[in-house]
């Protein structure tokens, strides 16, 4: 862990964002997201910021590698796909499913001990079939069940109460709040209860592009690395087949890359490198071209980045228009978004 106490922790303000995407139709803005953006430099200084990156923000899933990085800290043993599916947002295939259930059979435990709020699969053609099969709502379907099964094995480990490991005054939990302190490098401003039932600690969005970027960048054998290596080598398992963010860590080199709730992006390169993006109205038509733009500022060949350029707006069926990164982010926007 980093030596150097947290800074003080983000404001809690209303963010003053930034017009960061339009949506054109026939040469004419139809649409504006607004969102905030920012790019960290290899020495970890912010190279770009957009909007009101230092706010206080909730960054939803994008953080949990961070809280895997915090189990493994603790202890977790898992290594490989089932480290990935501790920082999932899964999409509910069957490869999720199964992963979850093999994690819990390690802690000796069941899909009983899960406190994950039960849901359908968050994948559209999963959900769709799981529905035709007359299924529903489960814990273990839910999105967030591999980092749960992770949580209780943890708790298991340190002989930590299970029935509770979702009160912020938990062991976990205060173990996941000093991760998140330590990598993001400030306190955390407030903590609230994230979908699935789990603490949620807001930072601000520089503070999550930093810690992404350590975790990226980790040393050989450190929780940090050991996180990165599995999400970028099981870059499915972490999302799902035909979701943007494994496609996005397949194209890059390296790239370890996190989506969240409410339009929330992160990604990181070794070297240091590091965007993150807050599109303010949650949509992802905009957080995918957004950080396309944003990770082209930071260098990245936008020949790489090409699939990742935004929606096509239709009209009568044919091509007028899309989603576009506005000129503030630069000629790397522009070079992707041709």
């Amino acid at each position: 862990m980093h030596s150097s106490p947290p800074a003080a922790a983000p404001p809690v303000r209303a963010p003053r964002h930034a017009p960061v995407a339009h949506l054109v139709r026939g040469g004419v803005v139809e649409g504006v997201h607004y969102g905030s953006v920012v790019v960290l430099d290899a020495d970890g200084t912010a190279g770009f910021r957009l909007g009101d990156p230092e706010a206080a923000f909730y960054p939803r899933s994008a953080l949990k590698p961070v809280q895997a990085v915090a189990m493994v800290r603790a202890g977790l043993p898992l290594d490989g796909d089932l480290l990935s599916l501790a920082a999932a947002s899964h999409s509910g295939e069957e490869r999720h499913l199964d992963g979850a259930r093999r994690i819990l059979e390690r802690a000796a435990l069941t899909e009983g001990h899960l406190r994950n709020v039960p849901d359908l699969p968050f994948g559209p053609a999963v959900r769709d079939t799981w529905v035709r099969a007359g299924r529903g709502p489960s814990r273990l379907a839910q999105n967030c069940s591999g980092k749960h099964a992770a949580m209780l094995y943890t708790a298991k480990l340190n002989g930590w109460p299970l029935d509770d490991y979702l009160d912020p005054a938990h062991p976990l939990q205060q173990t996941v709040a000093e991760t998140v302190e330590d990598l993001t490098g400030q306190r955390v401003a407030t903590v609230t209860v994230d979908g699935c039932g789990a603490p949620l600690f807001a930072v601000s969005l520089e503070g999550l592009a930093r810690a992404t970027a350590r975790i990226a960048g980790g040393a050989p054998g450190t929780p940090e690395r050991r996180v990165a290596d599995a999400m970028r080598t099981h870059a499915e398992m972490a999302s799902g087949e035909g979701r943007d963010v494994a496609a996005l860590m397949r194209a890059v080199p390296g790239l370890l890359a996190k989506d969240g709730f409410e339009g929330v992006q992160v990604a990181a390169l070794p070297d240091g490198r590091a965007v993150a993006v807050k599109i303010a109205d949650g949509a992802g038509r905009a957080r995918v071209p957004v950080t396309a733009a944003a990770l082209a500022r930071a260098g990245v060949d936008s020949s790489l980045l090409t699939a990742f350029a935004g929606e096509t707006v239709l009209g009568g069926g044919r091509p007028v228009g899309g989603v576009r990164p506005v000129a503030g982010l630069g000629a790397a926007a522009e070079a992707v978004c041709v």
